[in-house]
């Protein structure tokens, strides 16, 4: 527990740190791609590789201290963990594979942009790679001989087909590889094991393996609109693992035009938008940003018997990340076999439901001045203010009338309760206003979890 917190300190500190020097992009592309990135809100994140079929936490059980030793269930042995971990490439068959199926579902959601572990830390490629066999291709693994083995390709393609915008998420530090963990020394912590300075030619080796790596995705797999590169120790600052992000970046934006790059948690100009991780901002934040949180209770990758944050939960975690100004970006952990669980199927479907009713005050919605009182958060399209009101889980009856203390619209203006077409009454109420609904809107509300009104203001 102590070291979950130290971990949830260390990255609220870092965010901090970059919110307090971000850097506009110079480039005119990337800053026209990001003011549209603002509109689309709304993403679907996927950790998956062959951890998935253990059930354990993505990568992190490799790393050799206390708290990933108390993850690592009946070893006692580091060694042979992770033998047996690496060896779980030998036997990942997701023959249920159907990225088609996830497409159709996120985009029935009302997502509008993809991100997905082309390489997690622990280095296994879920793409076709010349610089390593540890990939999903490889000829030995069971899964290479089917015609859909190229995970991110098929994945990609299946949702470009939808018009999904497409992120590639890509880990800077790599475990697996021997010019980050050298073998010839024990395995410490999250980083490179070995003295940059005594070895220089080694770590040139590591830079020359990741630039490939990005190269190959930029090049072969269609359109890319983000680069989401993790694993912020691998920066100069830290033990100077510097991979030179200006030649990536450079050679990354000469094959995609506009990219969006995400050097997360890494204060400089490659970090094109911040990314809270599992945690809401406590205010509006006024530079660009995306909160990347887990459908699942229990980590990112797939857990077994997990619970599923309700749909209730799930709406409310929307609504109050763009009422402060960001995106949110919703991870799904499939299974071994390729799949998710139904839950995440049946989450994604009710979210639908309510995004069906409400999406014009979600999308190309910015934060306004005042975004929030008690259970509404406000947001502002144009001359329009949106006012969206919070219903409790277990929330049976809807007030016969709404108090907003925030916002009050000039004389004769109209509002209204989206999903319903009749005009509402209302009245001023001080500097505020208050909304009366109907009999037939309290019997029959238009959607469930939160009510969404328009206001002229």
């Amino acid at each position: 527990m102590k070291k979950l917190l130290l971990i949830l300190l260390i990255t609220v500190w870092c965010f901090g740190e970059a919110l307090d020097r971000y850097f506009p992009p110079e480039d005119k592309l990337v800053r026209q791609k990001l003011e549209t990135w603002q509109d689309v809100k709304f993403g679907l994140m996927m950790h998956w590789a062959p951890y998935s079929q253990w059930g354990v936490m993505a990568s992190w059980t490799l790393c050799c201290d206390e708290w990933a030793h108390r993850t690592r269930g009946r070893y006692q042995d580091y060694h042979s963990y992770v033998k047996d971990y690496f060896a779980l490439a030998e036997s990942f068959n997701p023959v249920k594979f159907d990225p088609e199926r996830w497409a159709e579902a996120a985009n029935q959601a009302g997502m509008k942009y993809l991100v997905f572990t082309t390489k997690h830390h622990d280095g296994f490629c879920m793409f076709d790679t010349k610089t390593t066999d540890y990939k999903i291709t490889n000829p030995e693994y069971p899964f290479a001989k089917y015609e859909n083995a190229n995970i991110v390709r098929e994945v990609f393609s299946a949702f470009r087909e939808k018009d999904f915008w497409i992120g590639a998420y890509f880990s800077k530090p790599d475990w697996h590889c021997e010019y980050y963990w050298w073998p010839y020394f024990e395995t410490g912590d999250r980083n490179v094991n070995y003295s940059i300075r005594q070895h220089p030619e080694r770590w040139e080796q590591f830079k020359k393996y990741t630039y490939d790596q990005i190269q190959e995705l930029m090049t072969y797999y269609g359109n890319i609109d983000v680069l989401w590169l993790d694993g912020a120790q691998v920066q100069p600052k830290y033990y100077e693992q510097d991979i030179d992000m200006p030649k990536i970046a450079d050679m990354a934006r000469k094959m995609q035009p506009g990219l969006l790059i995400v050097d997360r948690l890494v204060e400089g100009p490659y970090q094109n938008y911040l990314t809270p991780e599992n945690q809401i901002p406590s205010k509006r934040i006024d530079v660009p940003w995306e909160s990347c949180i887990t459908m699942a209770d229990d980590g990112w990758s797939y857990r077994f018997n997990v619970h599923y944050k309700s749909t209730n939960e799930l709406i409310h975690t929307l609504v109050e990340i763009i009422a402060k100004g960001g995106n949110l970006l919703l991870n799904i952990g499939p299974d071994g076999q390729g799949d998710w669980d139904t839950a995440a199927y049946r989450r994604l479907e009710e979210i639908g439901k309510w995004m069906a009713v409400n999406s014009e005050a979600v999308y190309g919605t910015r934060s306004p001045e005042i975004y929030e009182e008690e259970n509404i958060f406000f947001v502002k399209k144009g001359a329009d203010i949106y006012a969206f009101y919070l219903l409790d889980e277990e929330q049976k009856e809807i007030p016969l009338k709404i108090v907003i203390e925030s916002y009050q619209p000039k004389t004769g203006s109209s509002i209204k309760l989206l999903g319903y077409d009749k005009q509402l009454s209302w009245q001023k109420n001080g500097e505020g206003m208050v909304i009366f609904l109907n009999d037939e809107m309290i019997s029959h509300p238009p959607c469930q979890h939160t009510l969404t009104f328009k206001l002229e203001i």
